[in-house]
């Protein structure tokens, strides 16, 4: 009786408008007043010992490389490479768009990140272009949440964490599906272009494509600092965020000279109030965790799935439909730190890998940042278009649908996700 209490305060609160974190620390705050022998700094003391971990070091620390190479202009050289490498087809920008999407996912860890970094050239380039609104503010949404599933991903780490699972084999399990998607994005913009007739450029001279791929190295080194230290068993992902963080840095400061020592205070602010609502949802979860322990919600459910459930297949079929609808209106870490450590223990008896399910929960969840009335980079297309939300969401659901077959062959095809494991 609680713990339906508890939940239908969460969802009273959210349907309130408080913020996902407040909600979820109250629940957890009400649950465990009822709890036998238990006292109320209970909660309080799991707010801090869920964030003492070292490997949490690394979210702060992609957020600020993904801030780093925007304001550092790396994101717009990106572009300009994307551009001259696929202008020449028809709807050439929108080919790029996804291209850079998957480029830059290989640095920022992050789908806001990417949404905001690329959105704010790409969505009034394309429209001015006379690609209709829902396309240019659709594609670049769709293609931003290859963020998180190409590595390095935030939500992986925050995963690897609460599943006591190696990072490196989970950002190589994201490879192949987010390069996937990103052929099957691309099928979809083919499809549109001669539909919609979208615009083309004229093919830039090879010296020039050359030149421009030249001047972009620097930019991609960044992606083999920190994907190649954690995939070689060199550093852990935090201290490859580090590393990716200075080298951005550098090249902010010293190479390109887009970033000035006055430009560092403003940046920092951003990173830290950015980093806060992804650390406090994630402390606050780890409260909610305690609470629903103490009323045996992971016994429950593994007896549930042992009884009704014994098909591999079936319950990552059931594990998608419950993260989409978890995605709609919450946020992946919350939705990581309460619901996957209760799933893994029905599914490793069900013979499927740590990293498969990880892989399978970090895809589904990056679909529910396009969903309303939570999708974040949803929200944050919307606003730099200026376009409104139903219309931004419609322009969505075609580039949708490769995420949504890739993460369904997943269930099937676990070996997907393990082609460099």
């Amino acid at each position: 009786m609680i713990l339906l209490l508890s939940v239908v305060i969460f969802i009273a609160l959210l349907l309130m408008g408080l913020p996902i974190a407040y909600g979820i620390l109250a629940s957890a705050y009400f649950g465990m007043a009822f709890v036998p022998g238990v006292e109320l700094i209970t909660v309080t003391q799991k707010l801090v010992t869920g964030l003492n971990s070292f490997t949490l070091l690394a979210v702060p620390m992609f957020i600020m490389a993904a801030n780093l190479m925007n304001l550092g202009d790396i994101s717009r050289q990106l572009i300009d490479m994307c551009m001259a490498l696929m202008g020449h087809l028809r709807g050439g920008m929108a080919y790029a768009n996804v291209l850079c999407s998957m480029i830059f996912a290989g640095i920022s860890g992050s789908s806001q990140a990417d949404t905001a970094g690329e959105g704010k050239i790409m969505i009034p380039a394309m429209t001015k272009l006379g690609y209709p609104q829902e396309d240019a503010v659709g594609v670049t949404i769709a293609s931003s949440t290859l963020g998180v599933i190409i590595p390095p991903s935030i939500p992986m780490v925050v995963y690897a964490s609460v599943a006591s699972c190696s990072i490196s084999s989970l950002f190589m399990g994201g490879i192949i599906p987010g390069i996937l998607i990103g052929i099957g994005q691309m099928i979809v913009i083919w499809i549109m272009a001669r539909k919609k007739n979208f615009h083309r450029h004229e093919r830039v001279p090879f010296r020039q494509v050359i030149r421009q791929m030249i001047a972009t190295i620097p930019a991609l080194m960044t992606i083999l600092l920190i994907l190649g230290g954690v995939l070689f068993g060199i550093c852990t992902a935090t201290e490859s965020a580090c590393i990716g963080c200075a080298y951005a840095l550098f090249l902010g400061m010293v190479v390109f000279r887009t970033i000035k020592v006055k430009d560092l205070g403003p940046l920092l602010v951003d990173t830290v109030l950015l980093n806060s609502v992804s650390l406090l949802a994630l402390a606050a979860a780890n409260a909610m965790g305690q609470f629903l322990a103490y009323y045996n919600l992971s016994d429950l459910v593994r007896v549930f799935f042992s009884t009704y459930i014994n098909n591999g297949i079936l319950f990552m079929l059931m594990a998608i439909a419950l993260y989409l609808f978890l995605g709609t209106f919450m946020d992946a870490v919350p939705a990581i730190i309460l619901f996957a450590p209760i799933l893994l223990q029905s599914a490793t008896s069900l013979g499927i890998t740590p990293v498969q399910l990880g892989i399978v929960i970090v895809i589904t969840l990056a679909i529910g940042q396009i969903t309303p009335p939570y999708g974040v980079c949803l929200l944050l297309g919307a606003k730099i278009a200026e376009c409104p939300l139903k219309r931004a969401f419609v322009g969505c659901i075609p580039y949708i649908i490769p995420s949504l077959l890739v993460v369904i062959l997943l269930a099937f095809f676990p070996q997907i996700a393990s082609v460099f494991g």
